[in-house]
């Protein structure tokens, strides 16, 4: 199984997207409750642009318990995933999990301010987008206001008179 799994993800590395979908199918029907298979298996169904078929085997991952650097992306790929299906709702709380094991992954916080820009919370998505840039920037331009920007952050409504 590990050569074969190995061997998908070989395949999708190497832009066969199809052909390492339909053999991670095959894998998860023989092992439906190896959690790495059911991962990879999502993400594959990503890269086809299939997000609907992704969900559940992203699901199953989560559910039967992968190692955590599988589950990090488990959480970034279900949580897009629900937020392209407009399935905003199960998109935050998805995120919300993913940050409470992983808070301080960029990825996680940038597409959950995604999410929030779609559940009209504009205020809460462009402060987490303007922490990440930050603080994570090496724009000598922008790293000069670093301290303007954290401060205005969370006071983008605000007006000073």
């Amino acid at each position: 199984m590990e050569n074969e799994l190995k061997k998908a993800i070989d395949l999708r590395k190497n832009g066969s997207y199809l052909e390492s979908n339909e053999l991670l199918l095959k894998l998860v029907e023989q092992f439906p409750h190896h959690a790495s298979l059911n991962y990879q298996c999502a993400w594959s169904f990503d890269l086809l642009g299939e997000e609907a078929k992704a969900v559940p085997f992203y699901e199953n991952a989560i559910k039967i318990g992968l190692p955590q650097t599988e589950l990090e992306g488990a959480y970034v790929g279900l949580g897009s995933t629900y937020r392209t299906l407009g399935e905003y709702e199960k998109s935050k709380i998805t995120f919300l999990k993913g940050l409470e094991s992983f808070p301080s992954n960029r990825a996680l916080q940038t597409f959950y301010a995604m999410t929030l820009y779609n559940l009209n919370d504009h205020s809460k998505a462009m402060e987490l987008l303007l922490n990440c840039l930050i603080e994570t920037t090496n724009d000598e331009k922008i790293k000069s206001y670093k301290k303007a920007i954290e401060f205005y952050s969370d006071k983008l409504d605000e007006v000073w008179k």
